[in-house]
């Protein structure tokens, strides 16, 4: 009796199976159009975005690096100026290229290079809204690119902007930058009369990077901390 019952049970689970896959194919029948449109559209989109990848982003994308590689060839010469600005003929300058390009990768490295010249010019508002627009995570430019903002609004009086700017940077890690941006944070507090706090980023320096150049003097600026 109790295998009759398991084959009983099996049967109508079979039954059920059937009866859903009948149910479903009839489904599928009743609306082939409907599905057809549906795939159809899914395929459209997939191709769309092939399509714009390879005839719109990556041409792009390549312009965008030749027009950097014109402006670094002047930057590599300290020639700020045109860098950022272009030369009236085949260069476009790091400023054009950043707003031109800006949705794409080299468009930011590209507003991070015009944050550079502005700073080597002197011209640091325009400096802080460039290097701000930079925001690839990159482990070794995007700390640089904190400390260069945390330089530029030094140079804008802007200390607590300043200490912020070095205190991000620092958080990176980085065994080169990060003890340099809490020796500068830690020289910014000295200037606004925080010792307290000017103490604990030289001893962070001191326990954090022990290795490091600004760590070969630090208890100097350390005694200086603690100095009434």
């Amino acid at each position: 009796m109790a295998k009759k019952k398991e084959f009983k049970k099996e049967d109508e689970q079979l039954e059920n199976v059937n009866e859903a896959l009948s149910t479903t194919g009839q489904w599928i029948e009743d609306h082939a159009n409907l599905l057809s449109w549906i795939v159809l559209a899914i395929a459209a989109v997939v191709l769309g975005i092939i399509a714009i990848n390879n005839y719109v982003i990556k041409p792009k994308a390549l312009e965008a690096s030749n027009e950097n590689a014109k402006a670094q060839a002047y930057f590599l010469r300290g020639d700020f100026e045109k860098a950022l600005h272009g030369d009236d003929a085949e260069c476009l300058g790091f400023e054009q290229i950043a707003n031109d390009y800006r949705l794409y990768q080299q468009g930011e490295l590209a507003a991070l290079y015009a944050g550079i010249c502005y700073y080597e010019l002197g011209e640091y508002e325009d400096a802080a809204k460039y290097v701000k627009r930079f925001s690839a995570k990159d482990v070794n430019i995007d700390p640089a690119a904190h400390q260069l903002l945390g330089d530029i609004y030094v140079e804008m009086e802007e200390y607590g902007k300043a200490v912020h700017a070095y205190r991000a940077a620092a958080k990176s890690g980085n065994e080169l930058i990060a003890p340099m941006s809490l020796k500068k944070a830690g020289l910014v507090y000295l200037e606004r009369g925080d010792k307290k706090s000017a103490k604990r980023v030289f001893e962070a320096i001191k326990n954090d990077y022990p290795t490091s150049n600004e760590a070969q003097d630090i208890d100097k600026y350390i005694a200086i901390s603690d100095a009434e």
